[in-house]
């Protein structure tokens, strides 16, 4: 009986990954299909070179490259900002916080891992609210305040992907260190860390494929339609995003090529959020291997 029973939870099991990768095929052909109109160079750069677009910074106002290069240049930033703040925290809380001040911040970073996207988009849009009443009448939003909203919506996952990486290590490791003459930040450089790595990256990956999907806090805080047909220009400008584009385009489109382009600019997104999470993972294990040398 008992055999039977884990036969049937093994079966089980393979039934619910092999349900998942086709759910995920079936979403993946329906965008390619939808889309196979306009799939191609024009897609992105319309009628113009993508030499003169990518690097001479031609403007392009037929294609989705603009969003394409705020989107990449929005998930830059923002894991800049999340990804280092977050191993550090999740360091501080694992290895030097005392038990009372790592529950009450461990409470705070679940509360903050909770609150939805709109409202971390209309707390940015407030801040630029009170600066303009206050001390930075000039303050606007803008790529720089929407990598940060970003970054803070992600920064939970990143804590808590280090903390349990660090919290699950077995005892055995951590006194390698100290049985070697190292001192604490000695052990937790150069064994603690690298021992954890595997979870603090995989923690890291799932921050840039959030930072690269979100659309409402984008759209309260600097997201537009359209940006003159360029990526951004500088951290403090307005900028196009792959997933408000998506939003306007559908919300908007008046002919069914405007339609097709949206599919296509989802399948877009698609393909450079697997993009992005392919390359953190072969740097993943990169590091793993420097590491375990």
């Amino acid at each position: 009986m008992r055999r039977w029973r884990e036969k049937l939870l093994i079966s089980a099991s393979w039934v619910a990954a092999l349900g998942v990768l086709a759910v995920v095929g079936v979403l993946v052909m329906f965008l390619v299909v939808r889309s196979a109109n306009v799939l191609g160079p024009t897609l992105l750069f319309g009628d113009v070179p993508w030499t003169q677009a990518v690097f001479a910074g031609a403007r392009v106002f037929d294609g989705i490259w603009p969003a394409v290069a705020g989107t990449l240049i929005l998930v830059a930033l923002s894991a800049g900002i999340a990804i280092p703040l977050g191993v550090a925290a999740g360091v501080h809380l694992s290895e030097y916080a005392g038990p009372r001040f790592r529950a009450s911040v461990t409470l705070v970073v679940d509360v903050l891992a909770g609150i939805p996207s709109i409202v971390m988009g209309l707390f940015g849009y407030s801040m630029i609210l009170l600066l303009r009443k206050t001390i930075a009448p000039e303050a606007k939003t803008g790529l720089l305040l929407a990598a940060a909203c970003i970054a803070l919506l992600v920064l939970p996952y990143m804590i808590r992907a280090t903390q349990s990486a660090l919290g699950g290590l077995p005892m055995r490791i951590r006194l390698l260190g100290p049985s070697l003459g190292m001192s604490q930040t000695q052990t937790l450089h150069r064994v603690l860390i690298p021992a954890a790595s595997r979870g603090i990256l995989s923690g890291a990956i799932l921050s840039v494929g959030r930072a690269a999907e979100d659309t409402a806090v984008i759209m309260l805080t600097g997201a537009v339609a359209t940006a003159g047909g360029r990526g951004p220009q500088d951290i403090m400008a307005k900028f196009e995003a792959l997933p408000f584009k998506i939003f306007v385009t559908a919300a908007e489109h008046n002919t069914a090529a405007e339609l097709d382009q949206g599919f296509g600019a989802a399948l877009v997104l698609l393909a450079l959020t697997a993009t992005l999470f392919v390359g953190a993972y072969m740097l993943q294990r990169s590091l793993e291997r420097r590491w375990t040398s």
